[in-house]
């Protein structure tokens, strides 16, 4: 796509950019550019990554060999009580 323009092509659209962004816009505009090109190729890694058959999993989980992991119950936990008031007026009065 930029193989076809030269030099002169370049500079013009360059100098389009500077009169209608200002000078002073210019480091956010690449700022910002940069920013959409990372998350645009961390998007294309993940969707990769995701994209496996059911084949490649199964490869993969056994690969891994872990020993499955057991759930174990917890016990139930209870509020503690409210504490008592410091003077029994404040009790009367609360």
């Amino acid at each position: 796509m930029f193989g076809s323009f030269g030099w002169m092509e370049l500079m013009l659209i360059l100098i389009i950019v500077l009169i209608i962004f200002g000078a002073g816009k210019l480091p956010q505009l690449g700022e910002g550019l940069g920013k959409a090109i990372k998350g645009f190729k961390k998007t294309v890694h993940e969707a990769d990554a995701i994209d496996v058959t059911p084949a490649e999993q199964a490869q993969q989980a056994q690969s891994q060999s872990a020993p499955p992991t057991q759930v174990t119950a917890q016990a139930e936990v209870k509020p503690a009580p409210p504490a008592p008031a410091a003077h029994p007026e404040q009790a009367k009065h609360g």
